[in-house]
């Protein structure tokens, strides 16, 4: 895939780059060892103002590069710098709690007198150098929660960002550098996907992270496994949006078009599978169905948009080749399923009822504005239903009833369960999934501990 900006509103290209060759790689490899080894030594404080630096900075600049965004993934733009400003809430937070969260840590007396010791304790030191490949569906959010956790842990950042949005990756580089943080921190590299396994092969990268495909995911592991490196994965999702009886159905439905269409639908933790008790099957579908009709779609640059284009016309076509799927095995369309003519790589928002076990849809994740509903007699079918994907990301839960949410807590394999409210991620608290959606956590003390050297320091009597 060539590294290059292609609106997807009209399939222009408008900036090619060159990849970057090995001479290149070899001197950031080596300036992100050599920075590494003082910035390490900086204290909480230093790191604290650096990172709320560059968070003034992006919060300055959230129309500009909304915009950038906007222009080479799609994203509507109002969405983009929303994207933006929550990128900078986060740099504060973790400047603001890096210092808590990592803080020395120390074990109970009578464990340090019956260990023999006088004094021991837990302290968290950076890894080193971190590879982080990134997508291109949240492409400053999705390196910032890497980044940002980890430039204040000690480590230096190497980010190989999505091909189709390479300007989005060189302004992050350049964010931090402009912020003062010392060059060699963060680095971009301009390369393709087949350059990773060499990089990740290389002694000086300690570890790495990656969001993607689950392809990519297995790639990455299986080269870290041989390797002995910590990896960090954030794979695909289909997540289930179950609404039970006791749910208050007008808002369950009106938030589960924005948790289906968010993006285009393009997001691992999206809605996808909305799974309703038969008793309020007919007056949710009915309300869902008429609000995903009622979306604006169009040009990603009209603060009216609702609904922009996919990022690429690969991702149109698989999404066509999933509908079709269903409709040949019975599915029935409520709304949209089918492909717009004219430019760009656009695709309705569509609703699809009927949804059978032996569909392409019900197993794999529709990455566009695709929903399928199910019928669900009881609790016990809705949770078996719900379990019934290869993938755990997150999940969301629609009911007044607090045994139905006890029971969903305890039954439901996701890394998340979000009760009457949609998916979203916090700084504050841990993101990560289970089964084939990776494993692994960002965000929250758990992901700034998850790129650091947990070490036991232990005194003599």
């Amino acid at each position: 895939m060539p590294i290059a900006t292609v609106n997807p509103a009209n399939g222009e290209t408008l900036r090619t780059y060159e990849a970057m060759g090995e001479e290149e790689i070899e001197r950031r490899l080596q300036l992100a060892e050599a920075t590494f080894r003082t910035y390490r030594t900086t204290a909480f404080d230093e790191r604290a103002r650096l990172m709320h630096r560059a968070a003034d900075l992006l919060e300055e600049e959230q129309e500009a590069i909304g915009k950038v965004i906007t222009t080479e993934m799609g994203k509507p733009v109002k969405q983009a710098r929303a994207e933006a400003a929550k990128c900078a809430k986060a740099m504060r937070w973790y400047a603001d709690h890096a210092a808590e969260l990592l803080a020395d840590e120390e074990p109970a007396e009578s464990d340090v007198k019956d260990s023999g010791a006088s004094r021991a304790l837990v302290r968290y030191r950076p890894l080193g150098p971190v590879l982080a490949v990134m997508p291109w569906n949240f492409p400053l959010w999705q390196v910032i929660r890497f980044a940002a956790p980890a430039l204040m842990a000690g480590n230096v950042g190497l980010l190989k960002h999505a091909s189709n949005v390479p300007q989005t990756a060189l302004y992050l580089e350049d964010l931090f550098h402009r912020a003062g943080f010392p060059e060699g921190c963060f680095q971009t590299l301009l390369i393709g996907s087949a350059a990773v396994d060499d990089i990740l092969r290389d002694e000086r990268v300690r570890a790495a992270t990656l969001t993607g495909s689950e392809p990519a995911g297995r790639a990455v592991a299986s080269t870290a496994g041989e390797m002995i490196k910590k990896t960090v994965l954030e794979l695909g999702g289909s997540d289930p949006f179950v609404v039970m009886p006791s749910a208050d159905v007008d808002r369950a439905a009106r938030v589960a078009v924005t948790a289906r269409t968010q993006n285009a639908g393009q997001s691992c933790i999206a809605a996808k599978r909305f799974i309703v008790h038969t008793d309020v099957y007919d007056a949710f579908v009915e309300r869902f169905t008429e609000g995903m009709k009622a979306l604006t779609v169009g040009d990603p640059m009209d603060e009216d948009t609702e609904v922009g284009p996919l990022s690429s016309e690969q991702g149109v076509d698989d999404l066509v080749e999933l509908v079709d799927d269903a409709v040949r095995g019975g599915a029935h369309v409520l709304c949209g399923g089918e492909r717009p003519d004219g430019p760009g790589w656009y695709y309705p928002p569509t609703v699809l009822a009927g949804v059978t076990r032996d569909m392409r849809i019900h197993r794999e994740e529709a990455f566009g504005p695709v929903a399928t509903l199910y019928r669900a007699a009881d609790l016990d079918e809705a949770v078996l239903i719900a379990n019934d994907t290869d993938f755990g990301l997150s999940s969301n839960v629609w009911t007044r009833d607090d045994a139905d949410v006890d029971r969903f807590v305890r039954d439901l394999e996701a890394g998340g369960v979000y009760v009457n409210g949609m998916t979203a991620s916090h700084p504050a608290f841990p993101f990560g999934g289970v089964k084939r959606s990776g494993y692994g956590r960002e965000l929250s003390g758990h992901g700034i501990r998850e790129f650091c050297n947990i070490t036991t320091v232990w005194h003599g009597a």
